[in-house]
């Protein structure tokens, strides 16, 4: 037995874990698996999805291979454990990069497909899924799925976003895009309220990319932040990687995130952004990972760990619903330094339990301050409930089943894939098994 923490760090509970070393044993070693199991990838789910107290732990990082590659059409078939950082790093030079990748590059292939994660060009390009064309699926009974859009369909869409409950992925098959290089054009532009932040984001998604905002969750003044959007840069040239430097060393006994520092923090980052506002020529490294470049980064919230909270409501309720939520913020003298606010665009979800729809997101860390915080997402809920919104499992320690199951209106359905064998924590707290 080992403990295990997610991102998140609020508990680190004993598991039993069980390796993968090759896709040809791993069937074998998931059908004689006693007791409720659970693939496992690197870990960066925040809250209990990829968690199972007591249980098993499937490691699927060491199934880290690429399979094929074909230079032409840019189809790459990968097992599970491989990195989105592996995948730009090999492939980026070779003219090929991922369509869609979330905040962090340190998440496996299979995390991103259990999770269908989103980056900042939904209107674009979709969620993860979307490009993702097949997948190889093991069941703890013994069986094995090749699924796609064309085969197995039903299968596919349960896995896709399906929070690695219906088998354990053995391979994937992902349809890359063509890209000149590392860099993009950019732009980051101040805002002072929400509707200069939509009236940005409308006009943006027809000739952008990639859009997003940070947005100041303390400021007295109203809202600001600064919006951001780029554009794949035609410069070609590599640079040289360079080791990762920063690095939080060890666990502070109280967060830094605090009523004192927060403001503090988002003052000075707001005034500095903004000087720095306009267009320039961007490593994609900072755009899409910032938080990636400071090793350990989650320890900053100290020995309680911390909680992310984010939702995504509605088009039409995106006005009233997000100001409700940043004033509910404001009043409880709580938040996140790098609070995140973007629009996803009108698109059908790959799968039955995507997260995106059309409309908003807003995305906090909080650090735990008990029931305190738990009160605050309390009201939160009620306001993203009342717009018919969800919460992100991926994200999530803490949700009711009454919100998911208000949010997520293909559960039902979603269920009869469920692999009888595979259990998490999330699952437990909000299907009952």
């Amino acid at each position: 037995m080992k403990k295990i923490e997610s991102w998140g760090r609020l508990s680190n509970p004993a598991h039993t874990l069980v390796t993968l070393s090759s896709v040809t044993n791993a069937p074998d070693i998931i059908a004689k698996t006693r007791g409720p199991s659970l693939p496992f990838g690197n870990g960066r789910s925040y809250g209990d999805s990829c968690l199972n107290p007591n249980g098993t732990l499937w490691e699927t990082r060491t199934l880290d291979r690429l399979i094929s590659f074909n230079s032409e059409s840019g189809l790459l078939t990968c097992e599970p454990g491989v990195l989105l950082a592996d995948i730009q790093r090999l492939l980026i030079p070779r003219g090929w990069t991922l369509p869609v990748t979330p905040g962090t590059q340190l998440i496996t292939v299979g995390g991103a497909i259990a999770n269908d994660v989103h980056g900042k060009n939904h209107h674009r390009h979709g969620s993860f899924c979307d490009h993702v064309t097949a997948l190889e699926l093991a069941r703890t009974d013994g069986e094995r799925l090749t699924c796609s859009k064309e085969h197995n369909t039903d299968w596919f869409t349960a896995t896709a976003g399906g929070l690695g409950l219906t088998g354990v992925i053995l391979s994937a098959t992902i349809q890359l895009k063509a890209t000149c290089g590392p860099w993009l054009t950019t732009e980051s532009i101040p805002y002072y309220s929400l509707d200069e932040f939509f009236l940005l984001s409308d006009e943006s998604e027809s000739e952008w990319e990639h859009t997003v905002s940070w947005i100041d969750c303390t400021s007295q003044r109203g809202v600001r932040g600064i919006f951001m959007r780029g554009n794949p840069s035609p410069r070609r040239d590599i640079p040289e990687e360079r080791p990762q430097k920063l690095s939080l060393p060890f666990i502070p006994p109280m967060s830094l995130v605090n009523r004192f520092s927060l403001p503090l923090f988002n003052s000075i980052y707001f005034r500095q952004q903004s000087k720095r506002a306009g267009i320039q020529v961007q490593h994609y490294k900072p755009f899409f990972y910032p938080l990636d470049a400071i090793k350990h980064w989650n320890r900053a919230y100290g020995c309680r760990g911390f909680y992310q909270y984010q939702s995504v409501v509605p088009r039409k309720h995106r006005e009233d619903a997000t100001a409700e939520m940043l004033n509910e913020i404001k009043r409880s003298g709580q938040g996140s330094m790098l609070a995140v606010l973007k629009t996803f665009g009108a698109r059908q979800p790959p799968g039955l339990m995507s997260f995106p729809m059309e409309g908003v997101t807003l995305a906090l860390d909080f650090p735990n301050r008990d029931t305190t915080t738990l009160k605050l997402f309390e009201r939160l809920d009620a306001i993203v409930g009342e717009a018919r919104g969800r919460i992100y499992p991926a994200k999530d320690a803490r949700m009711p089943r009454e919100l998911f199951e208000l949010g997520y209106p293909n559960l039902q359905k979603f269920q009869r894939f469920r692999d009888p064998g595979i259990s998490s924590s999330l699952s437990r707290r909000l299907t009952g098994s």
